[in-house]
């Protein structure tokens, strides 16, 4: 293989990635992001009253790193909470341990969350927003244990726990 060869080869091979990545790219992060949510702020204000990371995932729909979260291994009874508006999400009774380094849920609480298609990545995958602010919390896959087969994969920067008889 010759230089010129090798070059085009390469140059098509990002080009091509590249195109694909922005056509399959999160196609309903906008839609939802042009809902209309009973909590809206401007970016500025997510930002004074988020930390950086709560930021990047909450509003920019990113990841935090697997294994980072000590919430991934709270087993205390309570709530979890959305971390951008405070909404209750999760009860501790439905959490459990997936062994993936995000905490997990085999269900919400009834009309806390609302779902959308994440094609980014060149994968879809069902995107868990919180359905009063909209804040990105996770993903849903369909390998949870009984009763719903469901499970909530969470980011915990995403949530807040509220402790059992705290007010």
């Amino acid at each position: 293989m010759n230089k010129r060869t090798f070059l085009t080869a390469g140059i098509t091979w990002l080009g091509t990635t590249y195109f694909l990545n922005q056509s399959f790219r999160r196609t309903t992060v906008m839609a939802a992001s042009q809902e209309q949510f009973t909590v809206a702020k401007t970016e500025d204000e997510w930002r004074q009253i988020l930390t950086p990371e709560q930021f990047k995932v909450l509003r920019k729909h990113g990841t935090e790193r697997a294994g980072t979260s000590p919430l991934d291994k709270q087993y205390g009874k309570g709530t979890y909470l959305c971390a951008g508006c405070g909404q209750a999400l999760f009860s501790s009774e439905t959490k459990f341990n997936s062994g993936t380094g995000w905490p997990s849920f085999y269900a919400p609480l009834e009309g806390s969350v609302s779902n959308t298609v994440d094609r980014s990545f060149f994968m879809v995958r069902t995107e868990v927003h919180c359905s009063r602010c909209g804040g990105h919390l996770g993903h849903v896959f369909d390998d949870g244990p009984a009763p719903t087969g469901k499970r909530y994969c969470m980011n915990g920067v995403s949530l807040e726990f509220k402790p059992e008889g705290e007010a």
